[in-house]
C-alpha cells in the first residue's frame, strides 16, 4: 500500500470513529477515560494524527460496542505496513516529532546509517535471505534517513556508547564510510552527538537503546526495543523517569567536541585498515 493511500486509510479509521463516538452520544474526553487515554489522543486518532496501539484500539471496541471493528482495521492497517507490527507506530510517530534523543549503546542508530552499514546488519541477522528482501529492507532504512535532510527536521540528538564506534559492522571501509557520514551530520549542524566512552563504566540503562521523541501538539513518547518486539512509553513518570536517565547520559559523556574527535578518529582508523587513507 502507497504511503498516500496508507494515509487515507487511517483517515477512513479517524473518521469512522468520531462518527461511532458521536453516535454513542460520547465526548472524546469520555471515550479516553474508559479506554485510558486522553481525549487529546482520541481527537489525533480521530484526525489521523496518531496511530492507536492494538490493545486501545480493542478497547474503543469495548466502550463503543462496534463488533471488533477497530480491532479489523488496525490489523489490516498496521499488516499493509512496510515496518514490523512492533515498530511500525513509533515509525509514524518519528515522523511527526520535534525532537528526538537516541541512546544508542550498540549500533549506529537507524536515522544516522548508511545503506553499506544497513545492509551488514541485515545479512548479520538473515544469513539465509535473498539479496531482494535485504535490499528491500536496507531501502525502507534508507527512507526513514531522510528525515534528517528536510528542512523541517526534527531536533536530534544521539548519544551513542563507544562500543558502537569500535565493534566493526561489515568491512573496514563500510565502518569508515559510516563514521564520516555521522561526523559529516554533526559538522553540517543537522545533528548533535555524543559519545559515552569506556571510561565510563557503569551507566543508567545500560544495554537498552531508546528514543525520546518530542511533539508540538502531544505529550512525549518512548520507544524501546527488546527481541523481536517494541514498546511505546507516554506514562508521565514513565517518561519523567527515563529523562532523567537520559540527562545523566548526557551529562556523563564526552562534550561535543571531544566527541566529534572521537568519531573521526574512529574512522580513520577503519580508512587505514582498509588501505584507503
Amino acid at each position: 500500500m502507497a504511503n498516500g493511500s496508507r494515509q487515507a486509510a487511517w483517515e477512513f479509521f479517524g473518521t469512522e470513529l468520531k462518527r461511532r463516538r458521536e453516535d454513542a452520544g460520547i465526548t472524546q474526553v469520555e471515550l479516553g477515560s474508559r479506554v485510558f487515554v486522553s481525549g487529546g489522543y482520541i481527537g489525533q486518532f480521530e484526525q489521523a494524527i496518531r496511530k492507536p496501539q492494538l490493545d486501545v484500539a480493542q478497547r474503543i471496541d469495548e466502550a463503543l460496542q462496534t463488533d471488533g471493528i477497530f480491532e479489523r482495521l488496525w490489523k489490516k492497517l498496521i499488516k499493509d505496513q512496510p515496518y514490523t507490527e512492533y515498530f511500525a507506530n513509533a515509525a509514524e510517530l518519528e515522523r511527526l516529532a520535534t525532537s528526538i534523543c537516541e541512546w544508542a549503546p550498540s549500533v549506529v542508530p537507524g536515522l544516522l546509517q548508511t545503506p553499506g552499514y544497513a545492509r551488514a546488519l541485515y545479512l548479520a541477522s538473515n544469513p539465509l535471505s535473498a539479496d531482494e528482501w535485504i535490499e528491500e529492507m536496507v531501502g525502507l532504512r534508507m527512507d526513514r534517513t531522510r528525515l534528517l535532510k528536510d528542512v523541517t527536521r526534527p531536533v536530534y540528538w544521539a548519544l551513542l556508547h563507544e562500543a558502537v564506534l569500535r565493534v566493526p559492522v561489515g568491512s573496514p571501509a563500510v565502518m569508515a564510510q559510516q563514521l564520516e557520514h555521522v561526523a559529516d551530520l554533526v559538522r553540517d549542524r543537522k545533528i548533535l552527538v555524543q559519545v559515552l566512552p569506556f571510561s565510563a563504566g557503569a551507566h543508567p540503562q545500560m544495554g537498552k537503546a531508546m528514543k525520546l521523541m518530542g511533539f508540538d501538539d502531544a505529550p512525549p513518547t518512548i520507544y524501546t526495543e527488546g527481541v523481536l518486539s517494541g514498546s511505546l512509553l507516554d506514562d508521565p513518570a514513565v517518561v519523567k523517569r527515563v529523562q532523567a536517565d537520559y540527562d545523566l547520559l548526557r551529562v556523563t559523556a564526552l562534550p561535543l567536541e571531544a566527541s566529534l574527535d572521537m568519531i573521526e578518529a574512529a574512522a580513520e582508523g577503519y580508512r587505514r585498515c582498509a588501505g584507503t587513507t
